[in-house]
C-alpha cells in the first residue's frame, strides 16, 4: 500500500483546464464512489477548488492506480486525456505526503499563507469519511497534515502578510497611486496587470 496524489493546480495547468476537471460539490460523493471501485485504490479523496483537482488515494498497485486515475479524470469529465495530462502530475510515498503537507499549510498556494485551503481541505476530508472512500491510512495522514499546518500557522509570520488576491492587489495598487479615492476600478486593474504578482494562490 503506498499513498498518491494525481492532479492539478494553478501551476501546472491554465484555468481553462482547471474548470473542466473541476468537481461540483454535488457530484463529489458519486466521483469518490467511481474511484473506490477502482481495484487499483483502496482509499481516496478528492480535493476541487478553484484553483487545484487532487486526489488522494492509498494504492494497492501505485503505478497502475496513477494510470487509473489519470482515466478517471478523463472519463469522468469527458474529456480526453491527451488535452491535460501535460498538466497533471503524480507523487507517490514519501513525496505525496510531503505534497499534501504543503497544501495544507498553504505553502502551495497561490497567496502564501492564505487560510482558505485549510477549510477546503477538511470539507473534502468530511466528505470522504461519509462516503466511506476514506479509511485508515487517509484518517492518520489527514490528521497529521492539519496538526503541521496549524504548528506552520502559530509558529511561523506566515499568517501576518496579505492573505488573499484581493488583498494582494490593493496593496500593489496603494503602492502605485498616490491614492486610491476617485480611481476607476476598469483602468485601475489594466495598471495592476502590467505589474507580475508574485504569489501563488487557492481561494
Amino acid at each position: 500500500m503506498e499513498i498518491i496524489v494525481v492532479g492539478l493546480n494553478h501551476k501546472t495547468a491554465p484555468i481553462e483546464i482547471r474548470e473542466c476537471l473541476a468537481f461540483p460539490d454535488e457530484r463529489i460523493e458519486e466521483a469518490l464512489g467511481q474511484v473506490k471501485s477502482l481495484a487499483s485504490v483502496k482509499e481516496n479523496m478528492i480535493l476541487s477548488t478553484c484553483n487545484r483537482v487532487e486526489i488522494y488515494a492509498v494504492a494497492r498497485v501505485p503505478e497502475k492506480a496513477v494510470v487509473d486515475l489519470k482515466h478517471f479524470l478523463s472519463d469522468y469529465h469527458h474529456l480526453p486525456l491527451k488535452e491535460f495530462e501535460r498538466s497533471l502530475y503524480a507523487q507517490s510515498g514519501e513525496e505525496a505526503v510531503k505534497h499534501v503537507f504543503r497544501v495544507a499549510s498553504s505553502l502551495d498556494s497561490m497567496v502564501v499563507g492564505e487560510p482558505q485551503i485549510s477549510g477546503q481541505i477538511k470539507s473534502a476530508y468530511e466528505v470522504s469519511t461519509q462516503a466511506n472512500t476514506s479509511g485508515l491510512v487517509l484518517h492518520r495522514l489527514l490528521h497529521r497534515a492539519f496538526h503541521v499546518a496549524k504548528r506552520v500557522r502559530t509558529e511561523t509570520q506566515i499568517g501576518n502578510s496579505a492573505v488573499s488576491v484581493s488583498s494582494v492587489a490593493v496593496d500593489l495598487a496603494k503602492k502605485i497611486f498616490e491614492t486610491l479615492l476617485n480611481q476607476n476600478a476598469c483602468q485601475t486593474a489594466l495598471v495592476l496587470t502590467q505589474y507580475p504578482l508574485v504569489v501563488q494562490e487557492d481561494f
